[in-house]
């Protein structure tokens, strides 16, 4: 026997039966039913979404935590590159060596800027407290007002984010 050929106790207790097979009990159990179903529809697309939402911001933080991570590797880094900047400055009578040490120092800094390091010129440029660290101020007519004179120390930038701020000198207006 067939599901949709089942009555109900209602219609056999009245004898009473729509002409095609269905009640009022099965229409409104039907729409019970389709109301539940579009319920838990709403759920599941609901839960996928909130899933999609939730991988999306893992994957954010992961990669957030990655950079995080490789920045605080490069930082220490920083102070050999600083050293062979250093040792190119100083002239040698051995070309060759000079050359190994370029070469070694061209090859360190690639690696790095491929990995994200970003180095920031501060030469001639205006003053930013926010990325420049001021250790020395001297006054001058040669250069306006707040404009960096020379560079102690190379600032950098990670993918965007200050790494290490440049150390400065700084024009300051002479006192009149």
């Amino acid at each position: 026997m067939s599901v949709d050929k089942v009555e109900t106790s209602e219609e056999q207790s009245t004898g009473a039966g729509a002409p095609d097979g269905e009640s009022a009990v099965d229409n409104e159990e039907r729409e019970k039913w389709a109301a539940e179903r579009a319920d838990l529809q709403d759920k599941v697309l609901r839960a996928q979404s909130d899933f999609q939402n939730f991988r999306r911001r893992t994957e954010q933080q992961r990669i957030e935590i990655y950079d995080l991570a490789v920045a605080e590797t490069i930082r220490p880094i920083l102070a050999v590159l600083d050293d062979f900047e250093r040792a190119l400055k100083i002239g040698t009578a051995d070309k060759e060596h000079a050359a190994g040490v370029e070469l070694i120092y061209n090859r360190l800094f690639e690696a790095l800027k491929k990995m994200g390091l970003e180095p920031m010129d501060a030469k001639g440029q205006p003053f930013d407290p926010q990325i420049h660290h001021a250790v020395d101020m001297v006054e001058t007519d040669a250069a306006p007002d707040h404009t960096i004179l020379e560079e102690y120390q190379r600032g950098y930038n990670f993918k965007g984010r200050l790494l290490r701020p440049a150390m400065v000198k700084v024009a300051v207006e002479p006192a009149k």
